[in-house]
């Protein structure tokens, strides 16, 4: 829990932003809130970690244009949806529409540069999928066009090798075997495209690093649902056809410690995937070479 002086330090900090924004002074707020000028110089004050009252508190966010949460630390959406919002996937939107769900993505991890992004993938992480992969896993779907993925891949791509981008994935052991070995829902999946496939994770993976670090966890001890942390900005729960998202502060610290107790499980470092790949790699070149693929 946070202290009092923390919470007043943040709440000062975020009014005297908001205030910056909005182009008004102590005095004009004093007078729109109905407080003295000198009270409000004492709630601005570097030392003593005095906090308004309640209703003085809301007065200044509405004033101000911001939501109360935002105002107090307890959320980083400043206006608009608070808590939790429900985001629908579908690749069906009209053209244009501010709220697809691809152009969501892209604007969230736009608005996390320079802080982590931790990601829990629901197949292969996107960074690092070949195009063949990604017409193979959405040949039956319904809800996503393959050419859409392979432009939100490209994309992520692209933000991962950008400057001042850090990028944590986790993701269970179980689920990398299973495509080595043509399972699960890489049944029917050709050994070429899956040899190739890990051919451009140990040569992506080797580049990335260490601004990209990828763990791998073990699926039987532990569970993650897809999810993405963007900073502490906001956090989305990829639920298949939409997501989870969540703007308020514990909400998102929650999910941080349980990634960062994934990372503290894994049983395949960012420094030994790629020797683990390439393992995999050589044993499947030489059933291919055997002519009795998997």
């Amino acid at each position: 829990m946070l202290d009092r002086k923390t919470v007043s330090e943040e709440f000062r900090s975020r009014l005297l932003e908001a205030m910056d924004e909005m182009g008004v002074n102590r005095s004009q707020l004093a007078r729109r809130v109905g407080i003295d000028r000198s009270t409000l110089s004492q709630i601005l004050g570097s030392e003593g970690g005095r906090l308004p009252r309640a209703d003085t508190a809301a007065a200044m966010a509405s004033q101000l244009q911001v939501s109360l949460d935002w105002l107090m630390g307890l959320s980083q959406q400043r206006a608009g949806v608070q808590g939790a919002a429900i985001v629908e996937q579908s690749l069906e939107i009209e053209p244009g529409d501010p709220y697809s769900a691809d152009q969501l993505l892209t604007l969230w991890h736009q608005e996390a540069k320079g802080f982590k992004i931790r990601y829990v993938p629901s197949s292969l992480p996107d960074h690092v999928k070949i195009p063949e992969v990604i017409d193979f896993e959405h040949a039956v779907s319904e809800s996503d066009r393959a050419e859409d993925v392979r432009k939100r891949s490209a994309r992520q791509l692209a933000y991962a090798r950008a400057p001042e981008t850090e990028v944590e994935v986790c993701s269970s052991i179980q689920s990398l075997e299973a495509f080595v070995a043509g399972a699960g829902i890489w049944k029917n999946l050709e050994l070429r495209v899956r040899l190739a496939q890990l051919d451009r994770m140990m040569v992506l993976i080797d580049e990335l690093y260490p601004t990209f670090r990828w763990f791998l966890y073990d699926g039987r001890a532990h569970f993650a649902p897809p999810v993405t942390i963007f900073g502490p900005k906001r956090a989305a729960v990829y639920m298949g056809d939409m997501y989870f998202v969540f703007y308020t502060t514990g909400h998102i610290q929650a999910l941080v410690e349980r990634f960062d107790a994934l990372i503290r499980a894994a049983v395949v470092q960012p420094t030994e995937i790629t020797a683990l790949i390439r393992q995999w790699r050589q044993e499947l070149g030489r059933q291919e070479l055997a002519g009795n693929p998997p």
